[in-house]
């Protein structure tokens, strides 16, 4: 059996065949196919499911550390924004002449504001393989410092989860300041082009939600290589009963720190894909509110399934989508908070994790109708 086997299961097939027809069919449907045709996929349609794909990573990356782990952060739509915010500076020094003023060194809002120069921080952003090396840096340095000082006190619980709201939320009043260097309050967008093609075209879009799915699918594999190892083990027990691991000699804070960098570089990765194909950066994605909503993703799909976080992510936000463009749109939040509720009393595992609870307590009750077997007599010698 090769080692990609070991790690998969018959759910986990499925889902990577689902996604692997994804990623070929739909920018095939959008590219290949007249507008006139039924089959057809509109340009709208493919960047939709591309924003939804780029929150699946990022509910992938909280289920690895809160479904297997029991970190619940409240704060991993900060790691997102961060990752969306290397992306878009980025896009913007593509941008050079053609913005507003003109200018091929500095974006239109450092000109606005009156900025001599281009801030230090900003070298580099020309280059996308230093891009997408801050992409995960960034987010990964930032988890790794917090987690260092947070894992090694043992802060656990509501406190670490409060903590963790409490860094995004002063993230965000960074990033709206103007004098801060991220474009304040409008954050960053216009953008043109990426890698010499238009990020507006029919194509680009199709490419980027192409490479979301493969990023997607590279996720849950990786996800998927940790939580069934040894290493995955550990986590687990850490989860269930971290004072007994401590007793066993085993140091829990280590392999905490390692899951929560390892977390957050993910949930970067989902925010530098997110940038492109909306075609907007701004604080608003550091609000705690985006955060906890992406907790709920994981809890209506099921905790500790990981496919469960993918579907609940996109379930949840093709809701968004539907009732937030109708008369419904004031209540949506009404609605999320109920949805929430209700799964946690009524779905508790969520719908994967009862699915599977399901399925597995139906095959018990099968084998135990099943008659033993007589047992087999050897003939005396």
């Amino acid at each position: 059996m090769t080692p990609l086997m070991r790690i998969l299961d018959r759910g986990s097939v499925i889902f990577l065949a689902v996604l692997a027809a994804a990623t070929i069919l739909i920018p095939l449907l959008n590219l290949a196919l007249p507008e006139t045709s039924l089959f057809h996929v509109p340009t709208y349609l493919v960047a939709l499911f591309g924003k939804y794909v780029c929150y699946a990573i990022l509910a992938l990356s909280i289920d690895l550390i809160w479904g297997y782990v029991g970190i619940l952060s409240l704060g991993h739509g900060a790691f997102f924004a961060l990752g969306g915010y290397a992306m878009g500076m980025y896009l913007m020094r593509q941008i050079g002449t053609r913005g507003v003023y003109a200018n091929p060194i500095l974006p239109d809002f450092m000109v606005f504001l009156n900025w001599p120069e281009l801030p230090v921080f900003w070298y580099g952003f020309q280059h996308l393989p230093y891009a997408l090396l801050m992409v995960v840096l960034v987010p990964g340095a930032l988890a790794f410092v917090f987690g260092w000082f947070a894992f090694r006190s043992r802060v656990t619980g509501v406190y670490l989860s409060i903590i963790t709201q409490a860094l995004t939320f002063a993230l965000l009043l960074g990033f709206f300041r103007n004098d801060f260097g991220f474009g304040g309050n409008n954050g960053l967008t216009d953008f043109k082009d990426i890698l010499g093609f238009n990020v507006q075209a029919q194509s680009t879009r199709a490419s980027l939600f192409a490479l979301s799915c493969i990023a997607l699918a590279i996720g849950f594999l990786i996800c998927r290589a940790l939580v069934t190892s040894k290493f995955g083990k550990m986590l687990v027990a850490i989860r269930d009963a971290e004072p007994r691991t401590r007793f066993l000699g085993y140091r829990a804070e280590s392999y905490k720190v390692f899951v929560f960098t390892l977390s957050a570089c993910m949930a970067g990765v989902a925010g530098a894909l997110y940038v492109p194909q909306v075609g907007i950066i701004n604080p608003s994605e550091f609000s705690p509110a985006n955060s906890i909503e992406a907790v709920i993703w994981v809890a209506v799909g099921g905790r500790g399934t990981l496919i469960g976080a993918v579907i609940g992510a996109i379930l949840v936000n093709y809701a968004k989508t539907t009732f937030t463009s109708g008369p419904l749109a004031p209540y949506w939040l009404f609605m999320l908070g109920g949805l929430f509720v209700a799964v946690t009393l009524l779905l508790p595992r969520g719908v994967v994790g009862t699915w599977q609870w399901w399925t597995q307590k139906r095959r018990a009750l099968a084998a135990a109708k099943t008659p033993a077997a007589p047992p087999t007599t050897q003939a005396a010698e």
